[in-house]
């Protein structure tokens, strides 16, 4: 019996919680019957980012940001309990006309079914498979990060990092005018996946220099001081990495005021400032979308497992030993 006020439950739904540091698990979540104005979203796809979410895993995320981190429709509280994530994307089953039967995207954790406000998602172009369209966090990520940049025709520019968050960067600027774009890591594996961008290759020690920008996605001390070796006089480097509770160490002395090199942060909480005044998060997701119709953006995803070996796919993707750059989770109702 459903009392006044209550709202009836239409599903039980299943979702990955953290229940400690490194050990996760699938809780059952009632799903309530979505009100006027809300969505009920059957989920296709979820996406891990590997950096974000496997120091979130590991309880790595410092207590002085525990209110910055906090996901969109996180439950729960650093470091742990916590259900987290926000790379969703499913099909709307109750709602708006307008919106049921489409795709949409959500920056929703790793859940089965789910009920938000319509506003919250994001109808994903009918060119653009679910399974790729798990990346519209990332690159939307590398979009802000880009407006931050404001990279000009013709600019030599290094993305230092080829993880998830570089290679969005490096893909999308493959597509830039006239820029020459090289993409360094340590791991000389990483070259295959420049070369499936289009963008060049190197190891941190053969990087080409005099670079107008550099954009930082590594999270390593070593990335970061190279990153200012590589510079031209005046440049920048784009800082994108999230260091959680680790210290950071650079030479700001040497060549570091000489030059007049500038680092500069960036961080997809915000809008770049160049665009807050004419941009909404909304205008900014759907535009990441878009960028999303290049099939050049498979190549960053390297995984896949089912929903249900999430508690074990987690500690392995936190360890390394499976190296992804987003890893795919499939839902039993994923196409």
């Amino acid at each position: 019996m459903v009392h006044p006020g209550e709202k009836e439950i239409v599903v039980t739904a299943q979702a990955f919680w953290i229940a400690k540091p490194g050990d996760g698990e699938i809780r059952p979540v009632e799903v309530p019957e979505p009100g006027p104005g809300e969505v009920l979203v059957r989920t296709l796809h979820s996406g891990v980012s590997r950096g974000t979410e496997t120091l979130v895993f590991r309880g790595g995320v410092p207590a002085s940001q525990h209110a910055a981190m906090r996901a969109p429709f996180q439950e729960g509280d650093f470091p742990a309990p916590v259900k987290y994530g926000y790379l969703n994307v499913g099909v709307v089953e109750q709602g708006p006309a307008e919106l049921v039967g489409r795709t949409v995207f959500c920056l929703y954790p790793h859940q089965t079914h789910y009920v938000v406000p319509a506003e919250a998602v994001t109808v994903v172009p009918e060119n653009v498979p679910a399974r790729r369209a798990v990346l519209a966090g990332t690159v939307e990520t590398a979009l802000n990060a880009l407006w931050d940049a404001a990279p000009l025709i013709g600019d030599r520019i290094t993305v230092v990092g080829a993880g998830m968050i570089g290679a969005s960067v490096a893909a999308t600027l493959a597509r830039f005018p006239a820029t020459r774009v090289q993409l360094v890591d340590a791991n000389p594996e990483r070259a295959l996946l420049a070369a499936r961008l289009g963008v060049d290759f190197a190891l941190p020690p053969d990087a080409a220099g005099d670079r107008d920008l550099v954009v930082h996605a590594s999270a390593t001390s070593e990335g970061l001081t190279r990153s200012l070796e590589l510079l031209a006089t005046e440049g920048t480097v784009v800082e994108l990495s999230w260091y959680g509770d680790r210290q950071v160490s650079v030479p700001l002395g040497e060549f570091f005021h000489s030059r007049r090199l500038v680092i500069k942060s960036s961080q997809v909480g915000g809008i770049a400032p160049a665009r807050r005044d004419r941009r909404t998060y909304a205008d900014r997701l759907a535009t990441a979308l878009d960028l999303l119709e290049d099939p050049i953006f498979d190549a960053l995803l390297t995984g896949e497992s089912d929903f249900a070996a999430l508690p074990a796919v987690m500690p392995r993707l936190t360890s390394g030993e499976l190296p992804a750059l987003c890893h795919l989770i499939t839902y039993e109702t994923g196409e």
